[in-house]
């Protein structure tokens, strides 16, 4: 059977991401959704900074300080509240990328947006083929500061995508003529092809009522993590994390309501080694997952030094009706699972550890992260 990635350029979103007949990210079935209901941010690549920004400022950055857009309390979110998830990306453009072919998302940031300095250029790659049997897609993420407004800024990228739980798959409707990008893969064709047509994604839920991510079975590469404040702010301590398995990449069971983390992961501890381009580093799995009912499995590798693992507390997405009228199932609470390759959270904003996220002229700032997934037969 074969297997499909929809990319979109609204956020240079990952809509779909299909497996042996299963799509295995939330998503939504239109562009025009994803505006109407931006909070659980599907999909979206987040930047221009990812996570939270304490107090919503950039102190001593450029000899000054930079208020920035509060969208979280009184802190920055994501890169604030229209950051480039909800921004509409140049793209997708056919690339070829290590010898492999792939697609090509741009976005040029200016200066002052969202209060932050310097206008930057964002590159997204996406490269998805087929390897022993898995589907991977490789996501690779690049920064340039290239206007002349300041020295220096800060930046950071991930994607915000929720795997939906790996015991169904999620049932959708047809788009309505979306600027998209399909790439392909079966035993045949293992090339992108690119289509502004209507798609029709069937796909079915095996856990009704609801969607859930109880019983599946994760590993984390880390037992680290940043802790923080009621309000997500990290206190500055990295400390061992209380309620999953003190050894890491040890299997552990999500029930209905608990473990539910949503916390920053740490792979590096020490932030002076982190450099702004992480490529050159090797990948590391940083947690895989998988459901004993469907056999369906996930692994993903990064070379970041964090990563945020979201259980999915705050997802509350309504029912709603697409253009043609169309039901969209609600979504709710740990009906997804979000891992986020990044930075420590408020990197940004403490200057012992911004050297992993402050771009000079003429840096290059730089990750790359890969997603396999498969199912046992």
């Amino acid at each position: 059977m074969g297997s499909a990635f929809t990319f979109l350029p609204r956020g240079a979103a990952i809509q779909e991401f299909n497996v042996a007949g299963h799509n295995i990210v939330q998503n939504f079935p239109e562009a025009a959704l994803y505006d109407l209901i931006p909070h659980p941010h599907f999909g979206e690549t987040v930047g221009r900074t990812t996570n939270r920004i304490k107090e919503a400022a950039l102190h001593n950055l450029n000899g000054k300080t930079y208020h920035l857009s509060a969208n979280d309390g009184e802190h920055n979110l994501h890169g604030g509240p229209t950051g480039w998830g909800k921004r509409t990306w140049e793209g997708p453009q056919k690339v070829e990328r290590g010898g492999k072919k792939g697609i090509f998302f741009r976005h040029v940031s200016k200066d002052g947006e969202e209060g932050f300095p310097g206008t930057v250029e964002a590159r997204v790659w996406y490269v998805a083929e087929m390897e022993e049997g898995k589907t991977v897609l490789d996501v690779e993420y690049e920064v340039e500061l290239v206007g002349d407004e300041c020295n220096e800024t800060v930046v950071g990228v991930t994607n915000h995508r929720y795997g939906v739980s790996l015991s169904f798959a999620q049932v959708s409707t047809p788009s309505n003529a979306l600027d998209h990008c399909v790439i392909q893969l079966n035993a045949q064709r293992l090339e992108p092809f690119y289509t502004d047509q209507n798609i029709l994604c069937s796909y079915f839920n095996l856990n009704l009522p609801a969607p859930t991510i109880d019983g599946t079975v994760c590993t984390l590469g880390t037992t680290l993590y940043q802790e923080i404040t009621p309000d997500g702010i990290p206190t500055g301590k990295i400390t061992t994390y209380p309620s999953l398995p003190a050894t890491p990449n040890t299997p552990f069971t999500l029930g209905a309501t608990e473990p539910d983390p949503d916390d920053c992961f740490i792979m590096n501890s020490d932030p002076a080694s982190i450099p702004l381009d992480t490529r050159s580093l090797p990948l590391q799995t940083i947690a895989t997952m998988h459901h004993p009912h469907t056999g369906l499995h996930l692994e993903i590798d990064s070379t970041e030094p964090a990563f945020q693992f979201y259980c999915g507390r705050f997802v509350d997405v309504p029912e709603c009706e697409t253009s043609q009228g169309a039901k969209v199932a609600k979504r709710g609470k740990r009906s997804g699972i979000c891992v986020e390759p990044s930075r420590y959270v408020d990197a940004a904003g403490r200057e012992e550890w911004r050297g992993m996220c402050r771009l000079r002229k003429g840096e290059v700032f730089g990750s790359r992260s890969v997603y396999r997934a498969w199912k046992d037969y």
